[in-house]
Protein backbone atom coordinates (compact mmCIF):
# COMPACT_ATOMS: atom_id res chain seq x y z
CA UNK A 1 0.00 0.00 0.00
CA UNK A 2 1.37 3.29 -0.96
CA UNK A 3 0.68 6.99 -2.29
CA UNK A 4 -1.12 5.18 -5.05
CA UNK A 5 -3.19 3.99 -3.16
CA UNK A 6 -5.47 6.73 -2.02
CA UNK A 7 -8.68 7.45 -2.69
CA UNK A 8 -9.06 10.91 -2.20
CA UNK A 9 -10.70 10.15 1.11
CA UNK A 10 -8.43 12.25 2.71
CA UNK A 11 -6.50 15.69 1.57
CA UNK A 12 -3.46 15.09 2.58
CA UNK A 13 -2.21 18.61 0.87
CA UNK A 14 -4.77 20.41 3.69
CA UNK A 15 -3.03 18.37 6.66
CA UNK A 16 0.84 18.92 5.77
CA UNK A 17 -0.48 22.94 5.09
CA UNK A 18 -2.00 22.86 8.31
CA UNK A 19 1.05 21.01 9.99
CA UNK A 20 3.48 23.43 8.07
CA UNK A 21 4.88 20.21 6.93
CA UNK A 22 6.44 18.78 9.84
CA UNK A 23 6.90 15.16 9.63
CA UNK A 24 6.73 14.25 13.35
CA UNK A 25 3.34 16.23 13.70
CA UNK A 26 1.60 14.72 10.71
CA UNK A 27 2.64 11.26 11.87
CA UNK A 28 1.56 12.13 15.29
CA UNK A 29 -1.76 13.21 14.48
CA UNK A 30 -2.59 10.50 12.07
CA UNK A 31 -1.17 8.34 14.35
CA UNK A 32 -4.03 9.97 17.13
CA UNK A 33 -6.56 9.73 14.75
CA UNK A 34 -5.98 5.97 14.19
CA UNK A 35 -5.86 4.95 17.64
CA UNK A 36 -8.94 7.38 18.64
CA UNK A 37 -10.96 5.40 15.37
CA UNK A 38 -10.63 2.42 16.92
CA UNK A 39 -12.67 3.63 19.94
CA UNK A 40 -15.47 5.74 18.10
CA UNK A 41 -15.79 2.82 15.47
CA UNK A 42 -17.30 0.76 18.58
CA UNK A 43 -19.59 3.42 19.02
CA UNK A 44 -20.98 3.90 15.68
CA UNK A 45 -23.93 1.59 16.40
CA UNK A 46 -27.87 2.84 16.42
CA UNK A 47 -28.45 0.81 19.88
CA UNK A 48 -25.47 2.79 21.54
CA UNK A 49 -26.55 5.75 23.46
CA UNK A 50 -23.02 7.26 22.38
CA UNK A 51 -23.38 7.24 19.13
CA UNK A 52 -24.55 10.76 18.54
CA UNK A 53 -21.40 11.90 20.80
CA UNK A 54 -18.96 9.75 18.72
CA UNK A 55 -20.14 10.76 15.33
CA UNK A 56 -20.27 14.78 16.66
CA UNK A 57 -16.10 13.92 18.17
CA UNK A 58 -15.07 12.24 14.57
CA UNK A 59 -16.55 15.15 12.71
CA UNK A 60 -14.59 17.56 14.32
CA UNK A 61 -11.24 14.92 14.28
CA UNK A 62 -11.72 13.84 10.50
CA UNK A 63 -12.08 17.68 9.35
CA UNK A 64 -8.79 18.65 11.24
CA UNK A 65 -6.59 15.70 9.56
CA UNK A 66 -8.31 17.01 5.90
CA UNK A 67 -10.99 13.97 5.72
CA UNK A 68 -13.89 16.10 4.62
CA UNK A 69 -15.75 13.51 3.05
CA UNK A 70 -15.93 11.50 6.66
CA UNK A 71 -16.76 15.35 8.33
CA UNK A 72 -19.82 15.52 5.54
CA UNK A 73 -21.01 12.31 6.51
CA UNK A 74 -20.96 12.63 10.15
CA UNK A 75 -22.75 16.55 9.75
CA UNK A 76 -25.54 14.37 7.96
CA UNK A 77 -25.75 11.49 10.79
CA UNK A 78 -26.29 14.03 13.26
CA UNK A 79 -28.75 15.79 11.33
CA UNK A 80 -30.53 12.45 9.71
CA UNK A 81 -30.17 10.22 12.52
CA UNK A 82 -28.57 6.58 13.38
CA UNK A 83 -29.93 5.30 10.06
CA UNK A 84 -27.38 7.80 8.82
CA UNK A 85 -24.24 5.80 10.65
CA UNK A 86 -23.38 2.96 7.95
CA UNK A 87 -22.46 6.16 5.59
CA UNK A 88 -20.37 7.45 8.65
CA UNK A 89 -18.61 4.16 8.95
CA UNK A 90 -18.45 3.64 5.18
CA UNK A 91 -16.38 7.33 5.09
CA UNK A 92 -14.26 6.29 8.39
CA UNK A 93 -12.89 3.03 6.35
CA UNK A 94 -11.93 5.02 3.39
CA UNK A 95 -9.84 7.65 5.52
CA UNK A 96 -8.76 5.01 7.19
CA UNK A 97 -7.73 3.19 4.37
CA UNK A 98 -6.05 6.48 2.73
CA UNK A 99 -4.57 7.14 6.25
CA UNK A 100 -2.78 3.78 6.21
CA UNK A 101 -1.47 4.31 2.59
CA UNK A 102 -0.23 7.98 3.11
CA UNK A 103 1.80 6.59 6.17
CA UNK A 104 2.97 3.57 4.26
CA UNK A 105 4.25 5.87 1.65
CA UNK A 106 5.79 8.22 4.18
CA UNK A 107 7.35 5.20 6.10
CA UNK A 108 9.09 4.43 2.48
CA UNK A 109 10.08 7.58 1.71
CA UNK A 110 12.41 7.55 4.99
CA UNK A 111 13.97 4.30 4.12
CA UNK A 112 15.07 5.84 0.46
CA UNK A 113 16.00 8.84 2.20
CA UNK A 114 19.52 9.49 3.78
CA UNK A 115 19.37 11.12 7.25
CA UNK A 116 22.01 13.97 7.42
Amino acid sequence: MARRDLTGAVDFQYLESFTAGDGDVIDEVLSLFREQAAIWATLLDPASEGWRDAVHTIKGAARGVGAFQLGDACAHAEAAGPGALEGVKDALGAALADVAAYAHERALQSLRTPRS
